[in-house]
């Protein structure tokens, strides 16, 4: 996509990243429903409607950046609320409900691939305009991978904190979740040093490739 100009790119990729992180947030407060906490629910936080997910930061200052410098875009949406009380059994339900925000991403990504499949038929067949679809198609198969890898680091407070968490007993669980106010930090420290690249690059770029020979891409 090197070849699009500022403003194509963003076309690309704006609705590929609304609802990658919109969906995201949603399954959290979705599966919390289901097992019991209905908080999310009463909030008003289980809709698609990306207005009520938007986080100025990282839903559009943060992508917005990365995307004029050239880099990975991702971003992320406020959390959805969750009641770890309301839980029908807390420290095993939370990790149900933590998995669910990458795996909607997965099933996301599988979505994006159908459409650039879409795109690859019609543009084949002679519709020029089709180009579009394919590029929002792969963008949006990179932007869900990203974020479910990302999501996946055993990193208080991310996704795969929590689920690390419910497996484990509960006095090794709150040193655990202690991490907490530090996780930022050492995410940073992480991106800044390459290292989360080293760790999060291969795992994209295998399951974009198994994705792209499943769709024919």
């Amino acid at each position: 996509m090197d070849h699009l100009s500022t403003l194509q790119k963003f076309a690309v990729w704006v609705l590929p990243v609304l609802f990658a992180i919109t969906v995201h947030e949603v399954a959290h407060g979705w599966m919390a429903s289901k097992l019991g906490d209905k908080t999310a629910l009463i909030m008003g936080r289980l809709t698609l409607n990306p207005l009520k997910h938007i986080d100025l930061i990282g839903t559009i200052l943060v992508p917005a950046i990365l995307l004029m410098l050239g880099g990975i875009v991702f971003g992320w949406a406020k959390p959805v609320p969750v009641t770890y009380e309301n839980l029908n059994k807390p420290k095993r339900d939370m990790a149900i409900v933590a998995a669910a925000g990458p795996f909607s991403n997965l099933i996301m990504a599988i979505i994006w691939a159908g459409i650039a499949k879409l795109g690859v038929v019609l543009y084949q067949a002679g519709f020029a305009w089709a180009l579009a679809i394919v590029l929002m198609g792969q963008a949006g198969i990179l932007i869900n991978l990203l974020l479910m890898a990302i999501n996946l680091i055993p990193i208080p407070p991310l996704d795969g904190s929590r689920i690390v968490s419910g497996f484990l007993p509960n006095k090794a669980s709150l040193v655990y979740n202690r991490l907490e106010p530090y996780g930022f930090f050492i995410l940073l420290f992480l991106l800044i040093t390459g290292i989360l690249g080293l760790i999060i690059s291969p795992i994209i770029s295998l399951l974009f490739r198994l994705i792209a020979i499943i769709f024919g891409l």
